[in-house]
């Protein structure tokens, strides 16, 4: 079991800003694709971006554009800069490997945006 902490997360007006970041209590950072999934009450969980391990990214197609995620395997941490925020983005987002592991879960951070 590895602890995943989120953060970052915020109340933004629409058309603001925020950067999450991710931390593992291990470095599994190098040696694994990493992935942002958000999920709105109710809602499934659905994967926003994964970068691999030599540094290519994916995006779902809502947030192409708009969001960039990085990694610092230095610093452990894995990084989801979003820009243009919509209400449609307000969900938990979470940090975890692709395909996803059940062990690596946090308890997220909470993105909200307003109209």
């Amino acid at each position: 079991q590895v602890q995943m902490v989120e953060s970052g997360g915020g109340l933004v007006q629409a058309g603001g800003s925020l950067r999450l970041s991710c931390a593992a209590s291990r470095n599994i950072f190098s040696i694994n694709v990493m992935a942002w999934y958000r999920q709105a009450p109710g809602k499934q969980r659905d994967l926003v971006a994964f970068i691999a391990r030599g540094g290519s990214t994916n995006y779902a197609g809502s947030v192409k554009g708009r969001f960039t995620i990085s990694r610092d395997n230095a610093k452990n941490t894995v990084y989801l800069q979003m820009n243009s925020l919509k209400p449609e983005d307000t969900a938990v987002y979470y940090c975890n490997t692709y395909p996803l592991k059940s062990d690596y879960w946090g308890q997220g951070t909470q993105v909200t945006v307003s109209s």
